[in-house]
């Protein structure tokens, strides 16, 4: 399975692509969500950060307190 990750700023509390940051790692169907989240956040050097994690089916969105980004992180088969 190949995870995928997109870092972009936001303007208003939503997604703005004005800029964004991409990133993918292979990892097998056997690992949970927290253990996908915390090789995201070290592969985007953003470890330690903390963040409001929300779920939406096959994507995981992260936005980290206090700044203006979100990270989305989705699987690919």
């Amino acid at each position: 399975m190949k995870v995928n990750i997109e870092i972009t700023d936001t303007f208003g509390g939503e997604a703005n692509y004005s800029w964004v940051k991409r990133y993918s790692f292979e990892s097998d169907e056997s690992l949970s969500d927290l253990s996908i989240v915390r090789r995201a956040k070290k592969i985007s050097d953003m470890s330690g950060v903390r963040c409001k994690v929300e779920k939406y089916g096959d994507t995981i969105a992260l936005r980290p307190y206090g700044q203006c980004i979100v990270m989305f992180i989705t699987f690919n088969e």
